[in-house]
């Protein structure tokens, strides 16, 4: 049975959204553009959203923001993506748009949260389909450097990645191929 606030909600919240869409389009500042950024992100977190943000092409808003400069917008780009990459329509939405290159980019980034995203968006990303491309050798060499951070956060999810979206012997030939190079990928840890 439906409650009496929830026939009114919806409208309520795709109205809400499409405010916060349009307005970071229509900002200047960058700080405003941030913040609606922000509130985008934690928004695809909820499921309920989830239709609305397709529709209002969230998803490509986010990846857009994966080339900025800004380390905010990429930040919050890659965030929403990962939260909203949880969803298997956004799943299917955000892979038609070509996004595994522009989401292993930020693998390299200095920032642990945008890596942790990144990570957890790439695992999300994972289907029968992608996933020889998610585990090609590159991907594989960067997290088995990061299975080996100090970060704890950092570590444990590139070890479950590693578990998860790759064979063993997948692993195995990309840690020999580690050992005869002495320079792993050339991808910085990202600081804390």
């Amino acid at each position: 049975m439906m409650r009496k606030d929830e026939s009114t909600e919806a409208p309520e919240r795709f109205e809400y959204l499409q405010s916060l869409v349009t307005e970071f389009q229509n900002t200047d500042s960058e700080e405003a553009k941030e913040q609606v950024l922000a509130n985008l992100a934690n928004f695809a977190y909820d499921p309920k959203n989830m239709e609305y943000l397709r529709e209002l092409q969230v998803p490509d808003l986010f990846l857009d923001m994966l080339t900025e400069e800004n380390e905010n917008f990429i930040e919050f780009g890659m965030g929403g993506l990962c939260n909203l990459s949880m969803d298997p329509e956004c799943r299917d939405v955000i892979l038609q748009s070509g996004a595994i290159s522009l989401v292993t980019n930020c693998l390299s980034n200095r920032r642990e949260e945008t890596v942790l995203s990144a990570i957890t968006t790439l695992m999300n990303l994972a289907t029968p389909t992608t996933r020889s491309q998610i585990s090609e050798p590159g991907i594989l060499q960067c997290m088995l450097r990061f299975s080996l951070a100090e970060s704890p956060r950092l570590r444990n999810l590139a070890t479950v990645f590693l578990q998860d979206c790759c064979s063993e012997e997948q692993v195995r030939q990309a840690q020999q191929h580690m050992q005869g190079c002495q320079t792993a990928v050339g991808i910085p840890l990202p600081k804390e």
